[in-house]
């Protein structure tokens, strides 16, 4: 069985579409998730991967269960390991 690893631009771009939704900035999310901007920005371009208390803490800040971006992160993987692509 091939090995699998959870791919950091499916993560970043999974929470900058639920952030985008919200229409809150990057300042504003990273505020109320008590994580740096900075942080926030490495993650939503997938140079880092969110401690999944991070993501909880997005997740609520956001007002998003985490099983919907779980699934949005599922959904984008499926598509990078699609053979037609």
């Amino acid at each position: 069985m091939k090995e699998q690893f959870l791919d950091a631009k499916a993560v970043g771009q999974a929470i900058t579409l639920f952030r985008k939704k919200k229409k809150i900035s990057q300042e504003v999310l990273s505020g109320l998730a008590d994580i740096g901007r900075t942080h926030l920005s490495a993650i939503e371009r997938g140079e880092r991967k969110p401690t999944l208390e991070t993501l909880y803490r997005l997740c609520l800040a956001m007002d998003v269960k985490m099983s919907a971006v779980a699934a949005e992160i599922e959904r984008r993987m499926e598509h990078l390991s699609s053979p037609n692509e």
